[in-house]
């Protein structure tokens, strides 16, 4: 039963290290100079887009923040991008299609629920059975041994 335990805590561990290689950053060092808190739209409206759509985009670095709240070099690069790609006129679905093709759906704070997430969007629960069959087999083993 120790050697179940151990198993599961191990396995655990591993899954919770498992993260998605990390890409090379969009720009070099020289561009990712201008990805600062300067760098922003004179018109509001234009701002507040690239802000919303910052807000959708995961930091790869950090994976718990959006680009728009971490201050990694990553999220720099791909702030600068998106306000790149919106002065050029792309659209929202185009920008993300974008780093989507770079990145993954990882990137996406709401990756889509299609095949290739299907873990990314059951892990919680697949986490949950197991610790529960792991429970109950301690409990049912437990109360074999008492009674």
């Amino acid at each position: 039963m120790k050697t179940l335990a151990f198993l599961f805590l191990m396995a655990m561990a591993a899954a919770a290290n498992v993260t998605p290689a990390l890409a090379a950053p969009a720009f070099s060092d020289a561009a990712s100079a201008g990805a600062t808190a300067g760098d922003s739209f004179s018109n509001p409206a234009t701002e507040t887009r690239a802000r919303a759509l910052q807000r959708q985009l995961r930091c790869l670095v950090c994976q718990g923040e959006s680009v728009d709240e971490s201050n990694s070099p990553f999220s720099g690069d791909v702030r600068h991008l998106v306000r790149q790609q919106i002065a050029d006129g792309r659209s929202d679905q185009q920008i993300q299609d974008f780093l989507v093709a770079r990145y993954g759906d990882f990137i996406l704070m709401k990756p889509p629920l299609q095949p290739d997430t299907w873990l990314l969007w059951l892990a919680p629960f697949l986490v949950l059975g197991i610790g529960g069959a792991v429970a109950w087999v301690v409990v049912k083993k437990a109360s074999a041994r008492a009674a």
